[in-house]
């Protein structure tokens, strides 16, 4: 098998729409118009092969970057242990932040995968009918949270988070593509991807390794907006001196900055957590960076060692996920995993799995998540009140015309 890669010419390149390459029924991971949109699935493997996969590879590659030669997407479930697949895309186009772009092809898929670069396909508008119901019970989840929330008290863990699902379903199938140009319109800084049914848009970067440069951005603690910059910013405040968001928050900066620093010569982060804003809600953020030591961790042994995060699972992280699983009252299969790709040398992006959606093989049916943080201050109602405004996200770019 042989990977090709060559790069686009300035002028073809700023007619490239990543969005339009993938539509509904490519993958897609970008954010604020860089990434990679693919066409066509020249392999899968498990994922336990996808390191000794990628080495077999022929490679000819004219760019020679982070991201260029053969790439691997996948979406890690909450529970890792469970089996699942990497994605060789037959062909990937790749728009870089230093303005190259670049295509990657697999033997012939050039000939066998019909794609004009340079098209602007608009999805036909329809109409449609849809049902929205309750996953998990309301009542579970605030027992759920109840019981995370005692669990805290009585010092047996110092956080978990308790998620709940929805369920839509529409009279039509659900048009791909024109969920991900909405979420684009709201959430361009966010990572919007669409990896084999997995559909969201992420405002939370699990971790991320270009040429052993590391970085990391957690989020913990949330509150909504309304659109009014005044009552924003006032929010806004309020959740940089809430005493339950910030002691949320450095639980998972913690844990995060703790389970790194052993791979990394030197490893930065903000001193204080700012805010970090998208359409629907604000949460509390820290952005990490450092540099690896020699020979340099490979994104995948990152990713399973930091995934799930204390911001989707809990802290310890044993218990807490014992916990989740004893009260939840749900499988969350991908949902509070990892999205993302990872290249030949071990670079990659990686994505947080939340505001998602997974998708039924006809579209027909969403499964949309969202949860929230528990700790000993939680009040049921108030989580409640969160996972609401977190859904909306994924609600709106689903049923909105």
């Amino acid at each position: 098998m042989r990977a090709t890669t060559r790069l686009v010419g300035e002028a073809e390149a700023l007619e490239i729409d990543l969005n339009a390459i993938a539509r509904g029924d490519g993958m897609l991971f970008v954010r604020d118009g860089f990434g990679f949109a693919t066409r066509g699935v020249a392999a899968r493997m498990p994922s336990h092969e996808a390191k000794s996969f990628l080495e077999q590879i022929e490679i000819v590659d004219e760019v020679s970057a982070p991201g260029s030669g053969p790439i691997l997407f996948g979406a890690i479930p909450f529970d890792s242990r469970q089996p699942h697949d990497f994605v060789l895309p037959s062909m990937l186009v790749c728009k870089a932040q230093d303005g190259r772009c670049w295509v990657t092809t697999i033997d012939d898929a050039v000939n066998t995968v019909n794609v004009d670069l340079s098209a602007h396909q608009v999805p036909v508008a329809s109409s449609s009918s849809f049902t929205v119901t309750p996953g998990v019970d309301v009542n579970t989840y605030l027992h759920a949270v109840t019981c995370a929330r005692d669990a805290v008290r009585n010092g047996t863990i110092t956080k978990a988070v308790i998620a709940r699902d929805v369920f839509v379903a529409s009279d039509k199938p659900i048009d791909v593509h024109s969920v991900l140009l909405r979420l684009r319109a709201s959430f361009g800084s966010s990572y919007r991807y669409s990896i084999d049914g997995l559909v969201g848009a992420s405002p939370e970067l699990l971790v991320s390794i270009a040429n052993g440069e590391v970085s990391s951005h957690p989020l913990a603690g949330t509150s909504a907006r309304t659109g009014d910059p005044t009552i924003d910013a006032q929010l806004a405040e309020s959740l940089l001196s809430s005493t339950k968001n910030q002691i949320e928050h450095r639980v998972v900066i913690d844990a995060v900055h703790d389970t790194l620093l052993p791979w990394c010569s030197y490893l930065d982060w903000e001193p204080e957590a700012s805010i970090v804003a998208v359409a629907n809600v604000q949460h509390l953020g820290t952005h990490m960076s450092g540099r690896l030591s020699e020979p340099f961790l490979h994104i995948l042994d990152a990713v399973y060692a930091l995934s799930p995060t204390p911001a989707l699972g809990g802290h310890p992280r044993d218990a807490a996920l014992q916990l989740i699983a004893e009260v939840e009252g749900m499988s969350r299969g991908r949902y509070g995993g990892a999205v993302g790709w990872t290249d030949r040398y071990g670079n990659g992006t990686w994505a947080v799995a939340i505001r998602c959606a997974e998708f039924s093989a006809d579209r027909k049916t969403a499964r949309l998540f969202a949860g929230g943080g528990i700790v000993a201050d939680s009040e049921p109602l108030s989580e409640l009140a969160e996972t609401q405004a977190k859904l909306q996200a994924m609600l709106a770019a689903i049923i909105r015309p």
